[in-house]
């Protein structure tokens, strides 16, 4: 009688890593960082041509600071990047409002290359009435 020296066979766990999910994962992540990307960039809604000024370094911003955008161009004022144009007396309540917020924002001052400077001047003064003294003024830099 001969005597057999091999184990029954048992069933072993497949060890290859089905990546099939992943695939699935990464497509629907690009989807969504793709159309969540054109969402990010909302202050491109009121055509404003900014000034060109030179390159200049920088100032860091803390990371919880909120921005708020007011624009002017030669229709009017445009308060959070909404692309109908607010009355000065519109825009006077909007800036209080932010003012008496806990944590004000910062004010991004974006004015237009051809609107006349006293609109502007108007702005300024409207944002300083309101007691908001962090602001900012966007331009474009030269190439």
């Amino acid at each position: 009688m001969a005597r057999n020296f091999r184990r029954q066979r048992s069933s072993h766990p497949i060890a290859d890593l089905n990546v099939t999910n992943l695939i699935d994962l990464g497509f629907m992540l690009l989807i969504i960082f793709m159309i969540a990307t054109p969402l990010i960039q909302q202050e491109q809604t009121v055509p404003v041509n900014l000034p060109t000024v030179a390159k200049a370094p920088q100032v860091k911003n803390e990371k919880d600071d909120r921005f708020v955008a007011v624009g002017v161009d030669a229709k009017g004022f445009y308060v959070d990047n909404k692309s109908t144009p607010v009355t000065l007396a519109q825009l006077r309540s909007r800036l209080t409002a932010y003012a008496a917020e806990a944590k004000p924002p910062v004010i991004r001052i974006r004015g237009d290359s051809k609107v006349p400077y006293q609109k502007v001047a108007e702005l300024f003064t409207e944002v300083q009435k309101a007691g908001l003294t962090r602001f900012t003024i966007d331009a474009q830099t030269e190439p």
